[in-house]
């Protein structure tokens, strides 16, 4: 009987702490796991960001020279001239 106690004690509290111990570890991993899944999300949307930009500079560098142009100068002026009169240098006078 008092080896049964000795014994069993002891055999059934590390059972109870190897129990929890194996829990806490299973959750730890659950959280990394949802961690891991929303870096992957993450990294899949900035991809699909930098193909759609890899795909303009491809189109501009294989289109024509003029529309090319036009296109970087609509990308550079913020707010576009109305017309198609050039801006003159500051000290200049037009007549």
């Amino acid at each position: 009987m008092v080896a049964l106690i000795v014994i069993g004690l002891p055999v059934m509290f590390l059972m109870i702490l190897a129990n929890r111990f194996f829990k806490f570890r299973e959750k730890q991993l659950e959280v990394e796991a949802m961690n891991a899944a929303e870096k992957a999300a993450q990294y899949a949307a900035r991809s699909g960001e930098l193909e759609n930009r890899v795909r303009v500079l491809e189109q501009i560098v294989t289109d024509g020279g003029a529309q090319t142009a036009a296109q970087i100068e609509a990308l550079r002026d913020p707010n576009p001239r109305r017309g198609s009169r050039k801006a003159l240098p500051s000290g200049d006078i037009a007549s």
